[in-house]
This record gives structure tokens, C-alpha cells and sequence, in this order.
């Protein structure tokens, strides 16, 4: 039995696909983009979410709503 041989690139995938759009979004709210790793991090991952739904973004700076 092969213990994390398979699993393991899985993993790295799930993470991929996770990691670069917080990525992106942490740079649209003018957050620094490697934040984007806590999302990796279970319960913390929730927390960071809070943080991004209620952070002042850029877009509100310049008086323009969320659409």
C-alpha cells in the first residue's frame, strides 16, 4: 500500500485551485497576495473570509459601489 503517493499531488491540486484566486482577490482589496496561504489553514481560512467581506476595499476608497 502507497501511503500519500497519489494523495498527495491531489492535495497540491486542491491547493493550486484554492491559493490563486485568494490571491488575486487579496490584491483587488489591496491586501498583500501571500495572505491568500491562511486559506490553506482550517478554521483560520473562515476568519480570513470575515476579513475579506468586511475589509474597505479599494473600490469603496474612490466612492464607487460593489456592483
Amino acid at each position: 500500500m502507497m501511503y500519500g503517493g497519489g494523495h498527495v499531488w491531489w492535495m497540491l491540486v486542491v491547493a493550486v485551485l484554492v491559493v490563486v484566486p485568494f490571491w488575486r482577490i487579496c490584491q483587488k482589496a489591496g491586501l498583500p497576495g501571500a495572505l491568500s496561504l491562511l486559506a490553506l489553514i482550517p478554521l483560520v481560512n473562515l476568519g480570513f473570509l470575515y476579513l475579506l467581506a468586511f475589509t474597505r476595499w479599494p473600490i469603496e476608497e474612490r466612492g464607487r459601489t460593489p456592483e
